[in-house]
């Protein structure tokens, strides 16, 4: 199946040959790359990892500034009935359901039915006799399961297998105790069990059982009504049978009813579905003034890659010429979240769950999200899917956004610039008090004199480029060279410059 470019795409004409004898046409200066000319190469990219990881369907999306810009399905839906994959099926996305359980505890939160440094126990009582590993560690808290630094041991092994635990049988294991690997709050360590406790929250803290409380106050109202946790009540034929690998042929995975752990690893939804929530979560960058449409305040959203725990570096996948780079991590609410050295600050996940894998990659500063869903055993793709990432980053097609226009004051520091330079006098303009402690007034006047002297006349007419609403720098071509400056406001309400600076600009090369 061909990538389907989504309305208001551009579909790509076949290149048209000059015929024989006729003028090779002049050569057009290319044209910027977009996610929708990289449709090729993204599908190069997933075929190669389909056939090589041995996946029998999968369907892979982008998500650019709230919209599904492109979306292939490739493969089965099942080895029976051989149904391709499309947009509208449905697969188990595993542990990339951490981040609708963690958005529901914000939202909590936000209602004012819990607060993130409350210890566990108030929420779940079956918790409160577990005996903490010594006498002066702290309780574990909300913010603990959150960001898995409980002191829980890492249980990706046995996690995936208790997704239909059943509160009973939940509730005895609570109540059994809890051994611990490192007393709470000291470092990270991923827990499955710490989600499966935040869903017992969510139930406790809303009154409803908290798969009802997603679908209910999250899912339901971006319109993702093909998503949720009971797998066994879908359409007939409308997911993705998982599969694994094994032996060189394909054995059908035993299918996993709900359960108490779905809320670290449940939700089954679709690229349709799935493209809604990532528009939502994108719509939170950068914050704005236009009204709140989603299910949970933007500046919520906006909290989770702030309240990261650290979580050590990870390197990133080698490209083509096998080059990599490391780069920090944290965790918070479901996502680890990194500022990259290749595609920018990054919030991402994978899933792997038996029968399925899933990844994501979300750019809050682009406004451009990637995901893969796939259904064959721990295939998350995550690799793959960084590569391609990083493979549109390289070719230009999702640049940063462009910063909004300056603040008011922004400009206002800027003429206050322009003056100063004019004038070759930083005293007329309004100064804070670190101006002339910082490099005495006289000093200024004449490093001023001996820049317009070595570059010649400048044209001012270029305008700031905000780095913040009080900060901000600017470039002037001047008859000789040219002048890069930077002007900041200080905290303070008087209209006063904190930062004033000219400098000689050498472009690089």
């Amino acid at each position: 199946m061909v990538a389907a470019l989504l309305p208001g795409a551009p579909v790509l004409a076949a290149q048209a040959l000059p015929l024989a004898g006729e003028a090779e046409p002049a050569a057009e200066e290319a044209a910027p790359a977009t996610i929708e000319t990289m449709a090729g190469t993204l599908h190069d990219i997933f075929t190669a990892y389909m056939a090589e990881a041995h996946v029998p369907g999968m369907v892979y999306g982008v998500v650019q500034d709230g919209k599904l810009v492109l979306v292939e399905g490739l493969g089965t839906r099942d080895l029976v009935s051989r149904t391709p994959v499309d947009a509208d099926t449905r697969f188990r996305i595993a542990s990339m359901s951490k981040a609708f359980t963690g958005l529901a505890i914000l939202k909590l939160r936000d209602e004012g039915k819990l607060r993130l440094a409350d210890p566990v126990s108030q929420y779940v009582p079956e918790v409160a006799d577990w005996a903490l590993p010594t006498s002066d560690s702290r309780a574990v808290t909300v913010a603990d399961l959150m960001h898995h630094t409980a002191g829980f041991v890492e249980d990706n092994p046995w996690g995936d297998r208790q997704q239909s635990i059943a509160p009973e049988a939940f509730g005895a294991m609570m109540r059994a105790g809890m051994p611990f690997a490192s007393s709470p709050g000291t470092g990270p360590e991923y827990s499955n069990y710490g989600f499966a406790l935040l869903g017992r929250i969510i139930n406790n803290a809303s009154g409803k059982r908290y798969q009802d409380y997603i679908r209910e106050e999250i899912m339901l109202p971006l319109g993702m009504t093909s998503t949720g946790y009971d797998v066994l009540a879908d359409p007939p034929g409308s997911r993705a049978i998982g599969y694994r690998w094994q032996d060189g042929q394909w054995v059908r995975e035993p299918d996993m009813p709900d359960g108490e752990f779905g809320a670290m690893g449940g939700v089954e939804t679709t690229a349709n579905d799935y493209a809604k929530w990532l528009a939502f979560v994108l719509s939170a960058w950068p914050a704005s003034d236009a009204p709140e449409t989603g299910p949970v305040r933007r500046a919520t959203v906006r909290e989770i890659p702030m309240l990261v725990s650290p979580w050590g570096t990870i390197t990133t996948p080698p490209d083509a010429e096998g080059a990599t780079c490391t780069e920090s991590q944290g965790y918070s609410a479901g996502w680890f979240v990194s500022d990259g050295c290749e595609v920018g600050r990054n919030m991402r996940h994978t899933g792997g769950y038996p029968g399925y894998g899933s990844t994501v990659h979300l750019l809050p500063d682009a406004g451009v999200a990637l995901f893969a869903f796939s259904a064959r055993t721990y295939s998350s793709g995550r690799s793959v899917a960084y590569g391609a990432l990083r493979e549109l980053r390289r070719a230009g097609a999702i640049p940063d956004r462009a910063p909004g226009p300056p603040s008011a004051l922004l400009e206002q520091a800027y003429v206050s610039a322009k003056v100063a330079w004019q004038a070759g006098d930083p005293e007329l303009v309004p100064l804070a008090v670190n101006i002339a402690l910082d490099n005495a007034l006289d000093r200024r006047r004449a490093a001023i004199a001996a820049l317009k002297e070595k570059v010649g006349a400048c044209d001012t007419s270029a305008p700031v480029a905000p780095v913040n609403k009080l900060q901000g720098t600017f470039t002037w071509t001047c008859e000789k060279g040219a002048v890069r400056g930077q002007v900041q406001l200080a905290p303070t309400a008087a209209f006063e410059l904190q930062r004033l600076d000219f400098a000689e600009f050498l472009p690089e090369g």
